[in-house]
């Protein structure tokens, strides 16, 4: 079957598809947590006193007590195995981005050859996958195989259920033999404790005593497309890379806004529905789910939930909304630019911190001016933010975000705070000395008697910052959708825990001097609006104004990933996580090193499937049309008609351009002497990537001139639009 032909029975397929029904759902409470051991179900088959220490374990971070372990390993499995598991893996998160997991079997061998049903503490405490062979950045040589996995009490085992079966699954953190962290998870367990370790000492100034642990909060905002899998399984491109390398835009795209909230589709209804079902049995809290912006593009969006709980949720996510398209015979895109020329997706983080006994500390409250908690710790994030902006870019760079960044549908690259104008002017106010008032709530009336008035917010939101308030919580707007939350967690976390503490200490210099707590609080305010105030940014950070200013204020703009990572290697980065405890400096170099490679082995892969399928597939579409063109023009010269040749001349002048762009690009991958990571990294970005794009300009320019017929490719028309 020729490429073309392939393309011509996959949209048949789709249009001759018979519909998938969704059965009936069960009732929300029904079937909500069904799959998770949680709390009241440990509750409902431990001893009390084991249930007790577990408990407090997990509310309040205390050390876990090993004693428990046995207990709780028997009551797991006993749970696991009457919902039909026969095995367990532990689930860790290693530095791809994605979830690993190692299955082991509950089967124990007996003297007599009988087998029973065993699941010890000490296996669910402790594991042992391979150390070596995950991305670690030098920490481990491919001889240095060992690596450790630790159950993490306070992320809840579940079970996933799928069609070949149901598996316990255990999130626990991974570690090398020597210590080192090697995933995601124990950076971001350490950055809250560092957190709240800052936020106690703040908190204690302000007169608290009973001060519950204090933990980040995180809502990650999916956004992701769907095509179907017969387009996906004819795209070279798309299997491999996650994008389309090649593409001419449709004539019609997003540029009648229509599909934006849009109704949904009816199939991708069902497959929403089937999503959501599975993350309910999970005790994933979907709330929200609508189309996006582009043709094919959709969101989904969950309640807030504590950071580690809510990091491991998001990876789940992730793997069931690949994994319930395949069921539909739909592909999920979580690529950051899928497609060019229609906006990309991103994974907006919202971000909060708190405790049960003080609440939402970023809660401005009716009367934000005279909320001294709330302007402590937003101006703690305002400080955090400017001095460690380009951490926040680096922890968000990929080759993928890099396409998206900067976009109409993106952040710039640059960090920045957006507060609102309340917020903005109460900080201004600060700056000045004192702070006396601030904008209210308003009330809009419309005209109209069926409509009751509308609650009017005291300031507007600003989708062109890459951190903006927007009520309670601030939102990472530039995180990536294929990402992990958990790094964005962890630099923000940690930012917040150095300005806590840098809060504390100035505080307590101030009272020291004999000041009131009042005036400390608006002395210590005013210095970080002195210091910090310039990362403060409330216009359109779309701007080439906002550029230049940026500058001026003296804001570091990252734009690629080659000059966002190696902010990774900087003194006072490392210094940073070093005193924090959230990572030492071998951990840190690990993760630059890992980064790196990937951006590196990303770009080189796309490269490879760009002169692949330029020689494979467009070239010889090229070289058949010119044939069919000049038979075409002979057999109509014998009849005395003169056929117009400008066609063939542009499609022979763009066939010559492909062939010689490929060329240059074979040429150019096949170097490989760099001195340096950076270099290497640099060499991608500034040499490679743009004679992609020139490859890409001519192979869509190719799009237009060859017949339909011969296009070895699903268009764009076809991808977006056919469901």
């Amino acid at each position: 079957m020729s490429g073309n032909d392939a393309r011509v029975q996959a949209v048949h397929d789709i249009t001759n598809r018979e519909p998938m029904s969704m059965k009936t759902p069960e009732k929300l409470e029904q079937m909500w947590a069904t799959n998770v051991f949680n709390l009241a179900k440990m509750q409902a088959s431990l001893p009390k006193a084991v249930f007790k220490s577990i408990k407090n374990t997990i509310i309040t971070g205390e050390k876990l007590d090993p004693s428990v372990a046995d207990a709780v390993a028997m009551a797991m499995k006993d749970w696991a195995t009457a919902k039909g598991a026969m095995y367990y893996a532990h689930v860790f998160y290693p530095m791809t981005n994605l979830t690993a997991e190692k299955h082991d079997g509950f089967i124990s061998v007996q003297g007599d050859g009988n087998v029973i049903s065993e699941f010890s503490g000490k296996v669910l405490v402790q594991g042992e996958p391979d150390g070596s062979s995950f991305p670690n950045g030098g920490i481990r040589d491919t001889f240095e195989a060992r690596g450790y996995t630790a159950w993490d009490v306070t992320s809840p085992a579940y079970i996933m259920e799928t069609d070949n079966g149901s598996t316990l699954c255990i999130p626990t953190v991974f570690v090398s033999w020597t210590g080192e962290a090697l995933d995601k998870k124990v950076p971001l367990l350490r950055s809250i404790a560092a957190m709240d370790k800052a936020a106690q000492k703040v908190l204690k100034i302000l007169g608290h005593t009973n001060i519950a642990h204090v933990n980040s909060s995180c809502g990650a905002e999916q956004e992701y497309f769907l095509i179907d899998a017969n387009f996906a399984a004819t795209r070279p491109d798309i299997l491999l890379s996650g994008r389309t390398l090649f593409g001419k835009p449709p004539a019609k795209g997003q540029e009648f806004d229509d599909h934006y909230f849009g109704a949904i589709p009816d199939r991708v209804q069902v497959f929403m529905q089937d999503v959501e079902e599975t993350m309910y049995k999970l005790g994933i809290p979907a709330k929200t789910r609508h189309n996006e912006v582009a043709p094919g593009q959709f969101e989904l969006a969950p309640f807030f939930e504590a950071a580690n709980v809510a990091s491991d949720h998001q990876q789940l996510t992730m793997t069931i909304l690949r994994h319930t398209a395949k069921k539909h015979g739909l592909h999920c895109l979580l690529h950051e630019k899928p497609f060019a020329g229609v906006n990309g997706s991103g994974k907006h983080v919202n971000w909060s911190i708190g405790n049960s006994t003080q609440g939402n500390f970023l809660d401005p409250g009716d009367s934000p001016h005279e909320n001294a908690q709330f302007l402590l710790f937003c101006g703690a994030v305002i400080r955090g933010v400017h001095k460690y902006g380009p951490l926040m870019r680096a922890v968000i760079a990929t080759a993928s975000n890099d396409h998206r960044l900067g976009a109409n549908e993106a952040p710039p690259a640059l960090m920045s705070v957006y507060l609102g104008t309340q917020l903005e002017e109460i900080f201004e106010q600060i700056k000045n000395g004192s702070v006396t008032e601030s904008k209210r709530k308003g009330v809009m009336d419309l005209g109209l008697d069926v409509i009751p008035p509308l609650t009017k917010d005291a300031g507007d939101r600003n989708r062109t910052s890459p951190f903006a308030f927007t009520g309670n919580r601030f939102e990472f707007r530039a995180v990536g959708s294929s990402q992990s939350v958990s790094g964005p967690l962890v630099a923000l976390n940690t930012i917040l825990a150095d300005s806590l503490d840098w809060v504390a200490n100035r505080l307590e210099s101030e009272l020291a001097k004999g000041l009131e707590l009042n005036g400390a609080i608006l002395t210590v305010l005013k210095e970080i609006m002195e210091d910090h105030g310039a990362v403060i940014f409330g216009g359109n950070g779309y701007s080439p104004e906002w550029h230049k200013m940026a500058q001026e204020r003296g804001l570091i703009n990252l734009p690629t990933t080659a000059d966002a990572l190696p902010v990774l290697k900087q003194e006072y980065i490392e210094d940073l996580f070093t005193k924090t405890g959230v990572l030492s400096p071998v951990e840190l170099e690990s993760r630059f090193e890992v980064y790196a490679e990937q951006y590196i082995q990303s770009i080189e892969v796309e490269t490879k499937l760009m002169v692949h399928m330029a020689k494979t597939m467009i070239y010889p579409a090229a070289i058949e049309y010119l044939s069919q063109l000049s038979s075409t023009i002979s057999d109509l010269a014998d009849l005395g008609i003169d056929f117009e040749k400008e066609t063939v001349s542009k499609v022979a002048a763009l066939g010559n351009s492909i062939f010689e762009s490929v060329k240059e690009l074979s040429e150019a991958i096949a170097k490989h002497d760099f001195a340096t990571t950076e270099e290497h990294m640099n060499y991608c970005a500034y040499h490679l990537m743009p004679l992609m794009s020139q490859l890409r300009q001519y192979v869509d320019t190719l799009e237009s001139e060859v017949a339909d017929c011969l296009w070895p490719l699903p268009t764009y028309q076809e991808m977006l639009f056919i469901k």
